[in-house]
């Protein structure tokens, strides 16, 4: 718990009452390698960040091959705003890369959090705003580039994740086959 107390006192000021209180409302959720937090076709019931551990968020194109968006580590948070805040089914997967940690609220309790702590909207909206940034700098560069440059961006922003999750889905990621994949960190090395 205290390390979300800590993110979110990066966006803005909570007195003692009102820890106490979302402290009160969050919920630690242990999630096996593999398990999904959410399904496509489902809606997002919880606001989740990540304690500890790595998610990815994929889907499945019109050819039915798994795609891998995005990945979600250490410090972040966890949802699809749209369908949580919308209450419509996801057109996404978030699934476990490795055993997670999660400090979870359900909507009624983030509900009440919105209508009880004076200027938590202000703090949520510029947790949001930050996320959806990051979303959008994770996904837009790696489109144009060539896979060699596509692979240093990874690393450029997941430095950590190249050891803890399996290669196929980074290659995913970067929209390359596994073997290329191979190649391409054989000859970077």
């Amino acid at each position: 718990m205290e390390a979300f107390i800590e993110y979110v006192l990066k966006f803005g000021s909570l007195n003692q009452q009102q820890i106490a209180l979302i402290s009160d409302k969050a919920t630690e959720v242990e999630l096996p390698k593999d398990a999904y937090y959410l399904e496509a076709g489902k809606i997002a019931r919880q606001f989740g960040f990540m304690v500890e551990g790595v998610a990815r968020v994929c889907y499945y194109n019109n050819k039915g091959e798994e795609i891998t968006k995005y990945f979600i580590e250490e410090n972040n948070i966890l949802v699809n705003l749209e369908s949580f805040d919308y209450e419509i089914p996801s057109s996404a997967y978030v699934q476990a890369m490795t055993d997670c940690r999660l400090i979870v609220f359900s909507k009624q309790d983030w509900q009440e959090l919105l209508q009880t702590i004076v200027g938590w909207d202000n703090i949520v909206h510029k947790i949001t705003s930050k996320a959806l940034l990051l979303k959008i700098e994770r996904i837009s560069p790696l489109v144009a580039e060539d896979a060699t440059t596509r692979y240093l961006k990874f690393m450029e922003i997941y430095p950590s994740l190249a050891n803890r999750i399996p290669l196929s889905y980074i290659a995913s990621y970067l929209g390359i086959t596994q073997s290329s994949l191979s190649r391409i960190r054989k000859n970077i090395r």
